[in-house]
């Protein structure tokens, strides 16, 4: 895929911020084929409020990458997913990750599908759904959702998505100790990863919730 001269030229941007997380720079060529998309359809369907792709590197690719070591191998959902994030660059840098992408609004649906085949994503799969329709109870061993506002607002749609070992994964800012104690019983947070994120001075933690 060709991309625009500003496109191409926030490849080192992002081949730094790709070092700094242990990642292959080599990404950064679908990252790039896949934000010169998203910026594209951006303009006419407005399906994201960051419009700047120098702010897209920072806060959707390289925020969404920085949970990568984190993931487990095998299915992952990815609940409201938007434009795809975290979802797709997670597909891209980790091809041992089977990725649903779930998204019930239509324009946003036609994009990922548009992006999944443009960008030769195997690994990934959309779903035009509400999260809380999705019928394949128990079918993942992880679940994300980036848009999506408390752990217990997550677990409430696709908590019935997860294995009987399978684990929530939520970027969170700050806000864990509030939202722990209002999780539903039979949950309960196992671990609070600090995250770093190049290039984002904002405080960033993966936390991971889990059946007791």
């Amino acid at each position: 895929m060709t991309v625009s001269p500003d496109i191409a030229a926030l490849r080192p941007t992002l081949e730094h911020g790709l070092a700094e997380l242990a990642l292959d720079p080599a990404l950064s060529q679908p990252l790039l084929d896949y934000l010169a998309l998203l910026a594209r359809w951006n303009r006419a369907y407005n399906l994201t409020a960051v419009r700047d792709p120098a702010e897209m590197v920072t806060r959707h690719l390289l925020d969404s990458l920085a949970m990568h070591p984190y993931l487990q191998a095998g299915a992952l959902a990815d609940l409201g997913t938007g434009p795809g994030l975290p979802g797709i660059p997670l597909a891209l840098a980790r091809p041992d990750v089977q990725v649903t992408l779930v998204e019930s609004n239509g324009k946003k649906a036609r994009f990922l599908r548009e992006a999944v085949r443009s960008l030769g994503i195997a690994n990934a799969r959309v779903l035009e759904s509400r999260a809380e329709q999705v019928d394949e109870a128990g079918a993942y061993r992880q679940i994300t959702a980036r848009a999506l506002a408390t752990l217990a607002g997550i677990l409430d749609v696709g908590g019935h998505l997860l294995a009987p070992d399978g684990v929530l994964l939520a970027m969170k800012s700050g806000t864990t100790d509030e939202e722990s104690r209002e999780l539903p019983p039979g949950w309960a947070i196992r671990d609070v990863h600090p995250l770093r994120v190049p290039g984002l001075e904002a405080r960033r933690e993966l936390v991971v919730v889990a059946r007791t």
